[in-house]
């Protein structure tokens, strides 16, 4: 039966807020080093669960990049997490918690650079390996029902036909998941996942998880390392102020674009000699605003 789980708390005392396993650094940290092999093999297989009929028994985390603090505060840098399974299928996870309104050609461009990083000019076509793409997001990008979406090739009318195992690409939406009534994180392990990547779970719910499953636990193990690294820690805490940072700088765009909107309905609206008041009540702009127009 599925455990019903609420973000009730009481109001006497805040816990201390948990770290946020999304913020990508410290998913990098916890699931995309050498040793971290057990919790990234763990997460992977619940993801593919949906599209794999045997589970992984093996994963190489490929870790060749210096993560710099110039590479941690620049805010469109991606700290993404990349591995390859025993049979040479290579995996790339990102976590995307702003939407830039692009993730969909934003995953077909990294997908393809892991198609083709490993191939050079006169090689056979047979070195290009299978690519997974997972995505994270922190956002509705797909008009799905399920919060975990996968896409292949495949033929337009025989929809069981697929053209190549070579691209597989997966969205997982944190906000239509949280949505969700009833959690089963007893039976389904991909909702356990994201019950513990929830920064706001309630910590004996997250307790119970990581007492559950041996890879969560190593993954909680991990956090805690970095929650007591004070470089990384300090990484950690640049990397949240870069992620802020862009929402402002999102939502300041989306506020300019607004406030243009409304001054070319209000010029609109004075050269059809609309009286003031009503043009206010249309563009929500100052008097002043208006008559500057």
């Amino acid at each position: 039966m599925a455990q019903k789980i609420t973000d009730d708390k009481p109001d006497t005392e805040k816990p201390v807020k948990r770290l946020n396993p999304l913020n990508d650094y410290l998913f990098l940290k916890m699931m995309g080093e050498p040793g971290d092999e057990d919790q990234l093999l763990g997460f992977l297989n619940a993801v593919l669960t949906r599209t794999r009929k045997d589970p992984l028994v093996s994963v190489e985390i490929i870790e060749n990049r210096t993560i710099t603090a110039e590479i941690i505060g620049d805010k469109t840098s991606v700290l993404d997490v990349r591995a390859k399974t025993g049979d040479g299928t290579r995996v790339n996870i990102e976590v995307q918690l702003k939407n830039l309104d692009n993730m969909d050609k934003r995953s077909l461009f990294y997908w393809s650079l892991g198609y083709t990083r490993n191939i050079e000019v006169g090689d056979d076509y047979e070195k290009l390996p299978n690519v997974i793409a997972i995505n994270i997001v922190n956002f509705e990008h797909l008009e799905t029902r399920d919060f975990h979406a996968s896409f292949h090739l495949r033929e337009d009318t025989e929809r069981d036909y697929i053209l190549t195992e070579a691209l597989e690409i997966h969205f997982i939406d944190m906000v239509k998941f949280k949505r969700l009534r009833e959690k089963d994180i007893k039976n389904d392990t991909l909702q356990r996942w994201m019950t513990y990547f929830n920064q706001d779970s309630p910590a004996e719910v997250v307790e119970e998880i990581v007492q559950m499953d041996a890879a969560i636990q190593k993954a909680e193990t991990k956090m805690d390392f970095v929650s007591k690294d004070k470089e990384a820690l300090r990484a950690y805490q640049m990397r949240a102020m870069a992620m802020s940072d862009l929402t402002s700088a999102i939502n300041k765009a989306k506020r300019e674009g607004e406030k243009q909107k409304a001054i070319e309905i209000a010029r609109k609206m004075k050269a059809d000699k609309e009286p003031g008041k009503k043009i206010m009540a249309y563009t929500d702009l100052t008097q002043e605003e208006i008559d500057g127009i």
